[in-house]
């Protein structure tokens, strides 16, 4: 593949700021991206229009007699303005700048598998695209997107980063909380007794919370935000925390969250209140997955690189897919580092071998 035509790509994309959330600016690369991705592959690409910022849907060969779903992201975590001090550079063999990992290489990456797939075949195999602009603030408005698009795929190629250059074959679910704890204020000095303190009970549910972490489960419960009371001599009359949840089966999930929901208040003066809950399903590895991962492996060897695999803690629009219950192999993006840092990166001379990887899977898949 064209190495130095992909990383002009990578840099017009990364020197298009999208931040999460900046309407403008994401509707803006929504609109490139539709545009250019039709021409690489000539696919149909149409913007679909969100109000957390446009969408892109590309689809490929004949999608209508099935389709493999490759899954990217567009926005970043960089507030606009970041080019300033983090510009695109290119020195000893790595890329950097906003975005660049995490994860518009994985964007080019993926396209210019497709793209070489039709120059040497004429026309792609039958792949629906489908390039998000809010995965990094939980895909509120682009999960349904998701999930249709998984419903009649035979399998889903997330191009997102990869971990040291490994493969992800399952990824934790994600659940977000908030505890709401009301209490009685009184004067601290006055009448302490008169008054139940939210920030008391809030700490009680805090530490049996912290008890649910589980080496064994690999189940996480981390209590990130928390927040409450008025003023030092009043007892606290409310409280809150914010709760993030990792669980990797979906038997676990379950549990989890009933348990959190269900939280009841140790003094019963006071009232305690959970809502949230699970915002991506686990993506756990499955025989499907398994099989697909020894194909990946084995098209890797050929192209002259080991390819490992790996579980993630994080969670990514893979997990919808999974949930759908179809194979999904997820990180098949750059290889490099520094997601969501200063220092994010990518290795240059891995992108040509993981999109060929990329092509390789897809003229499998249509071979079968």
């Amino acid at each position: 593949m064209r190495g130095d035509e992909m990383l002009a790509d990578l840099r017009r994309l990364v020197e298009c700021e999208s931040p999460t959330g900046d309407r403008r600016r994401l509707d803006s690369l929504a609109a490139d991206l539709a545009a250019w991705t039709a021409d690489m592959t000539g696919g149909r690409a149409n913007v679909l229009e969100s109000p957390a910022g446009n969408h892109v849907l590309l689809e490929a060969g004949s999608p209508e007699r099935g389709h493999t779903l490759l899954l990217f992201h567009f926005d970043t975590v960089w507030p606009a303005g970041t080019l300033a001090g983090m510009p695109f550079e290119v020195k000893n063999h790595r890329a950097t700048g906003p975005g660049v990992f995490d994860m518009k290489a994985g964007i080019v990456q993926g396209v210019w598998a497709l793209r070489a797939l039709c120059e040497v075949f004429g026309d792609p195999p039958p792949v629906v695209c489908l390039f998000t602009s809010d995965e990094e603030t939980g895909s509120f408005t682009s999960r349904e997107l998701i999930e249709a698009a998984a419903q009649h795929a035979s399998a889903a190629l997330v191009l997102e980063p990869s971990q040291d250059g490994l493969l992800k074959t399952s990824r934790k679910g994600v659940g977000l909380f908030r505890i709401e704890v009301t209490g009685i204020p009184a004067h601290a000095g006055v009448e302490p007794n008169a008054g139940a303190s939210a920030i008391t009970e809030l700490a009680l549910q805090v530490l049996d919370l912290h008890s649910e972490n589980s080496p064994s489960s690999a189940t996480t419960l981390n209590i990130g935000v928390v927040g409450g009371g008025t003023r030092p001599n009043v007892v606290a009359a409310h409280a809150w925390a914010d709760v993030d949840l990792r669980v990797t089966t979906n038997e676990e999930a379950e549990r989890m969250t009933s348990r959190l929901l269900g939280l009841r208040p140790h003094d019963p003066q006071t009232r305690v209140e959970v809502t949230g809950g699970l915002n991506r399903p686990p993506m756990e590895r499955t025989q499907e997955t398994a099989l697909l991962y020894a194909q990946a492996r084995d098209l890797a060897a050929g192209l002259g690189f080991e390819l490992g695999e790996t579980s993630s803690g994080g969670g990514s629009d893979g997990n919808f897919c999974a949930a759908v219950g179809i194979p999904v192999l997820d990180g098949l993006g750059a290889v490099g580092g520094g997601a969501h840092a200063r220092d994010e990166h990518i290795l240059i001379e891995q992108m040509a071998p993981r999109a060929a990887l990329v092509a390789h899977l897809l003229r499998e898949f249509d071979r079968k």
